[in-house]
């Protein structure tokens, strides 16, 4: 027997109208406000960010030219391929998850077909980028989508110092969480959903769920390369300062 889980906060009861929407959320007590209006659970110590949603939540704006621009892919097939694009309000060091893409069970050719439309990003990628594949005759994963014209970064992400820390990429998205510097476009529903349920067991990350949020660590950790748009593309990489640990 096949199951599904649909995921639906108080903003899908659209036979509300926002004000009343609003009031209804307001009524709750502070501490219940996640899961009564979000269905976020319980988690308690455990979320890995213990942020409320509308502190990141913002509604989608037109990218100005100027923001430097990023994606990042987390690889999979049981559990879903990932993708997110970033934007980089430069002056505010804010980043903002603008695009997202969760797909499981499809090949290179899919998915990257998919993300080009997103225009000519570079691309951050994880480490198993360098495993090679069975399907692919030895050929490392990165290099897959490489061949289907996307612009892969050329060493998996890791910090400019060369460390690749989990604990340092929760920290520095958290951080910029708490400082009003990480912004996500209201409508990623995907985005959130992963968000909502994102924890620890034991002090242990459950890598269940967590495709967006690694692909957003990868992203944070390169943005270092993040590019310019410009009437021919993007142009050269900036010279960029380690944001990853700020």
């Amino acid at each position: 027997m096949s199951r599904h889980v649909t995921f639906m906060t108080i903003d899908d009861a659209e036979h509300y109208t926002t004000a009343e929407r609003d009031q209804i959320v307001a009524a709750y007590p502070p501490h219940e406000r996640e899961a009564r209006a979000r269905g976020v659970p319980a988690l308690g110590s455990g979320r890995i960010f213990p942020i409320e949603e509308e502190r990141i939540a913002c509604e989608a704006i037109e990218i100005p030219r100027h923001w430097p621009r990023l994606g990042a892919v987390d690889f999979g097939w049981d559990h879903p391929f990932a993708a997110v694009e970033l934007a980089h309000d430069r002056e505010a060091d804010c980043i903002y998850v603008t695009k997202c893409y969760r797909v499981r069970e499809a090949t290179p050719v899919i998915h990257a077909a998919a993300l080009k439309v997103w225009g000519g990003l570079p691309w951050a990628w994880p480490r198993d980028g360098k495993r090679e594949t069975l399907e692919g005759a030895g050929v490392p994963l990165a290099a897959h989508y490489r061949a289907h014209g996307l612009d892969m970064l050329g060493e998996p992400a890791a910090f400019a110092d060369g460390s690749a820390s989990v604990e340092a990429g929760l920290i520095a998205m958290l951080e910029r969480m708490q400082t009003e510097r990480w912004k996500v476009f209201r409508h990623l529903s995907d985005w959130f959903g992963e968000f909502r349920l994102y924890h620890r067991e034991q002090g242990r990350v459950v890598k269940q769920m967590d495709d967006l949020m690694s692909a957003s660590r990868y992203g944070l950790m390169m943005l270092r390369f993040a590019r310019v748009t410009s009437g021919e593309g993007f142009n050269r990489e900036l010279e960029y300062p380690d944001f990853g640990v700020a």
